[in-house]
């Protein structure tokens, strides 16, 4: 969905509005104002923190009369390309969005979420793979302290020698892991031949675009509209441990790709 929507627009307001507005589709985000720029003060805590022991707060809070303007310069910055080094350029720009902090909730996730989007857009990733939230979680404190200092003593420096360090850590275990999930794909096509059914290998490709889906997901994608061709397909895929059972019921199964669900933990 992001992909498709880097095509029809650029990085700025409109785009981070669309991400969000489908990011919070759900109960929970029903009450976050989906898609919305915040009407009030944010702020990083534990549930129930008050605003005194949040963890982080943009120093000088942008008050929401100054988010158009703030974000019009953060969107002229992110898609200019007259800084020399993209990867400092997307550093900055995570910095900025961060201390915006546009919308009531969900700030940390379409900043991380817009980092692997930026590279893709500038053809340094061949597809937005690559999960900088596992090195930001991991180093939660150094993250929230370096974004603070940042604000308060512009110590541009030590932030961006961490951002890098957080690109250059999590690239080489996403390239580890892309290469396992490239060995995996090989070895269950040959393994996938003895089935002889022309929609083996689009099953193949279906689970490993989706790990976990439904009888009725699998319908959809599928070419056939043979219940029991889906059926023996989907009974061939279990019984040479592909696919496993795992909801229990009668109809509508769930099935889960449990092999590429453990390269991807």
């Amino acid at each position: 969905m992001a992909i498709d929507e880097l095509k029809n627009r650029p990085i700025g307001e409109n785009f981070i509005k669309k991400i969000h507005f489908y990011l919070f589709d759900s109960v929970r985000g029903a009450n976050k104002d989906r898609g919305n720029l915040r009407r009030m003060q944010v702020y990083i805590g534990a549930p129930g923190t008050p605003i005194e022991e949040a963890t982080y707060i943009p120093y000088i809070p942008p008050p929401i009369t100054e988010l158009p303007p703030l974000l019009s310069n953060w969107e002229s910055y992110i898609n200019s390309e007259q800084e020399k080094d993209p990867l400092i350029q997307m550093g900055i720009a995570h910095y900025q969005f961060e201390a915006i902090h546009p919308f009531m909730d969900g700030n940390g996730r379409i900043g991380r979420l817009l980092i692997p989007l930026f590279l893709y857009q500038r053809k340094l990733l061949s597809y937005p793979l690559l999960y900088i939230s596992e090195f930001f979680e991991k180093n939660r404190k150094d993250y929230y302290d370096l974004l603070n200092r940042v604000s308060k003593e512009e110590d541009w420096e030590d932030w961006i020698r961490f951002f890098l360090t957080a690109l250059t850590d999590q690239s080489l275990k996403t390239q580890v892991t892309v290469l396992e999930i490239i060995a995996l794909y090989n070895n269950l096509k040959k393994k996938i031949a003895a089935i002889n059914s022309v929609y083996a290998i689009n099953l193949l490709d279906l689970i490993f675009a989706n790990p976990i889906v439904s009888f009725v997901s699998i319908k959809k994608r599928l070419k056939s509209r043979s219940y029991q061709t889906i059926y023996n397909l989907l009974t061939k895929f279990i019984k040479i441990g592909i696919l496993k059972e795992v909801s229990g019921r009668k109809r509508n199964k769930i099935y889960i790709f449990q092999q590429l669900m453990d390269i991807l933990k």
